[in-house]
């Protein structure tokens, strides 16, 4: 019966070494942020476009916060 030997038959040819732990977790990093950009594009055809309107309407959304008067109370009309 054959042994299985690591140091036996150019078995440490075969052997992977694992990345420096601070490279594996910047891969794992930087595929983690492509797999958000891909999946935040999925399904949109011009992708600077959506985020010109995306930034558009925030910045109309910032104009109609600060038009508003800070007491949150709308006009008031006295009878009288």
């Amino acid at each position: 019966m054959g042994l299985c030997l690591p140091c036996l038959g150019g078995a440490a040819e075969d052997v992977v070494e694992t990345p420096d732990p601070d490279l594996r977790r910047r891969q794992l990093a930087e595929a983690a942020e492509k797999r958000q950009m891909e999946s935040a594009n999925r399904g949109i055809k011009n992708p600077t476009s959506v985020e010109q309107k995306k930034r558009k309407k925030e910045e109309v959304e910032k104009m109609t916060v600060t038009a508003t008067p800070s007491g949150g109370e709308g006009l008031r009309w006295q009878v009288g």
